[in-house]
């Protein structure tokens, strides 16, 4: 995709350019985890340690609270997607170390949503097969490809998003809690129709119509629709919409 600069009319082509190795490329991204990916970093390079051996290149949480595993390629290899999906089995079996970690560098109050952990591919390409491969795993995986211009421009695309939540009912039957060290972590989805119980006809109707809206700014059905505790997000990298469905009206 060519990029121009315009200047007082004169428009002159910015000429792509590359990172130099992944390093470049991650340390970047962790500088403006938030800004690109609306994700808060947590950690780098993190260790899975001695049985499965590995490092995370980038550990974080979003702004609805969910961890998220971000990796990064300069250039689509055929391991990504397996080596992401090995870090993503880690983190669900090692919450509390998660936790510990996120808790040090956010502080001890930090909500996280264990309902459906995230992880994030960043490469400069994925071939077909790929894209075609996610689709078929069923797991809450992002695809983002990557452009550099010259030293000042960066573009990102979202090319797969998915979150592939089987939901749960909340109550205490179906609920998980997972004790680690002394602390329960609950694993609860939420759904649209936690959201919708018991609210007027009204107000589910004004809501259908934004929602319809907001999915209606992306053809290409890459904004992701995430029902939380309190409100329901939408976001295409990181979080533009929330909704809270009150009694008689919508807070957005």
């Amino acid at each position: 995709m060519p990029l121009y600069q315009v200047k007082k009319q004169l428009v002159s082509q910015v000429k792509p350019s590359s990172f130099k190795n992944e390093k470049e490329l991650q340390k970047l991204f962790e500088a403006n985890l938030e800004e690109l990916l609306g994700v808060r970093f947590v950690a780098s390079e993190f260790t899975t340690g001695d049985r499965q051996r590995g490092r995370i290149d980038s550990l974080g949480i979003d702004q609805d609270g969910t961890p998220v595993i971000v990796e990064y390629k300069k250039s689509s290899k055929d391991n990504v997607i397996n080596q992401g999906l090995f870090y993503l089995d880690w983190l669900v079996d090692h919450k509390g170390d998660f936790a510990l970690a996120a808790q040090g560098e956010l502080g001890n109050d930090i909500e996280i949503d264990w309902s459906s952990p995230r992880l994030i591919v960043v490469a400069e390409n994925f071939s077909e097969y790929d894209k075609y491969a996610v689709n078929r795993i069923g797991a809450n995986i992002q695809l983002w490809t990557y452009r550099r211009y010259g030293d000042d421009f960066l573009f990102l695309e979202s090319i797969f998003a998915a979150t592939n939540q089987k939901p749960v009912k909340k109550d205490k039957t179906s609920e998980t809690e997972i004790e680690q060290d002394g602390e329960q972590i609950e694993d609860v989805v939420y759904t649209l129709d936690d959201h919708l119980q018991g609210k007027p006809n009204d107000a589910k109707i004004l809501f259908e119509g934004i929602r319809e809206r907001i999915f209606a700014l992306n053809t290409d059905g890459d904004i992701i629709e995430k029902p939380n505790k309190i409100y329901i997000s939408y976001k295409h990298g990181k979080n533009f919409c929330e909704l809270q469905i009150q009694s008689n009206s919508l807070k957005m």
